[in-house]
């Protein structure tokens, strides 16, 4: 139950997306917050995501022309109007009566996109029907590669345009006890752990028997003919991999540091993932964005576009599809804020150039 009602609008006091923090915090139960918030282990992931982001310096260039600059973008085919994509988040009714059909709406008013997941708490069609535009689906392995492909399928007979693998997390199970009305709805069956492990470790006998490998990831590349976008890689060798077996895209990401405690800021292994596929496929930043100074910086380091998680579910626990679009535009605001006291009028500029100056 929530602790505070919903706003039908914004508070005036909300200037950026950080702002919403307590006002979603007042309106989610202990458990649910602390599920969206919480990393793993002592949080070194995530505190280490935002100070990557905040140990680069950005360099203004005053006097440029940057009249009738834009933050348009083309991505898999698709024309956005700016490079903020809406992370794939699971449960999103434990935040919002409306869940996915809120933040799928606001996203499309405000020209961008979503990765719906897997663990949608709403049908994959009722999504994208309420979207009004092809939509991304986020895909997590299920037992074994006929469920999986039967997952695939759905989501893509149902207009879903692209496929996003995510595979840093293996085994994924809510980190919270679900009331009774909230599930994943779209899949067959609970995604559990293996009941029996025949050797003597649970990890390697019994999690990761599930975990999907390279075979997999080549045998899925096989089965659909739309983009395959890779979410969850960190080393530059696994995104050469990945791109050599068809993948259209990679994701650099650590998870939000909720998977494994320690590993470097996503952004720190951003440039060496854009040079090692070099123009072969598009590449996705995700972990840490929290305004749209983050997202220049990311964007001038080598990303095409740039996913957000906790900031729209922010926006989402205070006042639905309305506080998720406001986190968007305020966002893109600042991100053309950015960019245009940097000199750079549009996005094909600003990954051209030298816009920051430290790393």
């Amino acid at each position: 139950m929530t602790h505070h009602a919903y706003l039908k609008s914004p508070a005036a006091d909300i200037q950026t997306a950080v702002d919403y923090l307590p006002y979603a915090e007042e309106r989610l139960s202990k458990e649910v917050w602390q599920y969206l918030q919480s990393g793993t282990g002592q949080g070194l992931s995530s505190s280490r995501n935002r100070k990557v982001f905040e140990d680069i310096s950005l360099m203004p260039r005053p006097l440029s022309d940057v009249k009738g600059g834009n933050t348009h973008i083309e991505l898999f085919g698709q024309s956005f109007k700016h490079p903020i994509i809406l992370a794939p988040l699971a449960y999103q009714r434990l935040f919002h009566p409306d869940g996915e059909i809120a933040s799928a709406m606001a996203s499309a008013a405000q020209g961008g996109q979503m990765a719906v997941s897997s663990l949608a708490s709403q049908t994959l069609e009722t999504i994208i029907e309420a979207a009004e535009q092809a939509l991304w689906f986020q895909l997590y392995w299920q037992a074994d590669r006929e469920t999986t492909l039967r997952l695939v399928k759905r989501a893509i007979n149902a207009g879903y345009s692209a496929i996003m693998f995510t595979v840093d997390a293996p085994v994924k199970q809510a980190a919270i006890a679900l009331p009774k009305d909230i599930s994943a709805v779209n899949l067959e069956s609970p995604i559990a752990l293996a009941q029996e492990v025949t050797g003597e470790s649970i990890v390697f006998d019994g999690w990761m028997q599930q975990a999907p490998g390279w075979d997999d990831l080549m045998w899925l590349r096989d089965q659909i003919t739309v983009p395959l976008i890779i979410k969850g890689v960190m080393h530059p060798e696994d995104a050469e991999r990945a791109v050599s077996i068809g993948c259209d895209g990679i994701v650099v990401s650590n998870h939000g540091g909720r998977v494994l405690d320690g590993v470097p800021g996503s952004l720190q292994m951003l440039p060496e993932i854009t040079r090692a596929i070099s123009g072969k496929a598009k590449v996705l930043f995700d972990s840490g964005i929290r305004n749209g100074q983050d997202v220049f910086k990311a964007l001038a380091l080598g990303a095409d576009a740039v996913m957000v998680g906790r900031p729209y579910i922010w926006g989402l626990s205070t006042c639905g599809a309305l506080g998720v679009a406001h986190v968007i535009r305020l966002m893109r605001d600042e991100l053309e804020m950015t960019m245009a006291l940097s000199g750079a009028k549009n996005l094909q500029v600003l990954k051209s150039g030298t816009y920051i100056y430290s790393i």
